[in-house]
């Protein structure tokens, strides 16, 4: 069966509270159960780890995509039913891009932060039309949601830009979602006159 692939961006840090690692844990067994695949960062360490390790335990297909310099210093996934090496990180953010059919953030750091920014930029350009979902259960992106409000009131960004990005506060309300946007955007191209207009 030829399953559909969601991308999680999520950390890579050891430093942080244990409930993120469940967290990422408790989204690699949700949506391998619901019948998606996984593309992750393919390390191997924290949520990025997690998040592989419960998919595939719950018989879903993960694809990790790493920069060789990370390979390097032994944080890959190597159990990764496929590992991408890629020679540096512009090309890594571009194969799981082409990978992924929707995009998941977690709490994360600035390199989750940049991957988010840029699926989503590039999603309001019509360069793509694939769903993308933060998953927030203790309100680490309030900020950045206060932000958007914000820069959206202020006229700097559309409102159309700001609903592009969903959001949720459980897994299995994230996983309901991303299913009913899958179904909502199967088939349908990319129009960039269409996402430009506002």
């Amino acid at each position: 069966m030829n399953h559909r692939r969601v991308c999680v961006f999520c950390a890579s840090s050891t430093r942080i509270d244990a409930r993120y690692v469940e967290l990422a844990t408790d989204v690699g067994a949700a949506l391998a159960s619901r019948g998606l695949d996984l593309v992750s960062g393919g390390g191997s360490v924290s949520m990025m780890g997690a998040v592989a390790r419960a998919a595939r335990a719950h018989g879903g297909h993960t694809i990790g995509v790493i920069p060789q310099a990370l390979v390097d210093l032994e944080l890959a996934d190597h159990a990764s039913d496929e590992l991408v090496v890629t020679p540096d990180m512009r090309t890594r953010k571009a194969e799981m891009d082409r990978h992924a059919e929707a995009f998941v953030a977690l709490t994360g750091g600035i390199g989750t932060l940049e991957e988010l920014t840029e699926v989503w930029t590039a999603s309001t350009l019509g360069m793509h039309r694939k769903p993308i979902l933060v998953i927030d259960p203790w309100g680490d992106y309030a900020h950045l949601h206060a932000l958007i409000d914000h820069l959206v009131a202020s006229g700097f960004m559309r409102p159309e830009a700001a609903r592009g990005l969903h959001w949720a506060t459980s897994v299995d309300e994230a996983v309901d979602l991303l299913l009913a946007l899958l179904g909502m955007h199967e088939g349908r191209a990319p129009q960039v006159d269409e996402a430009l207009e506002g």
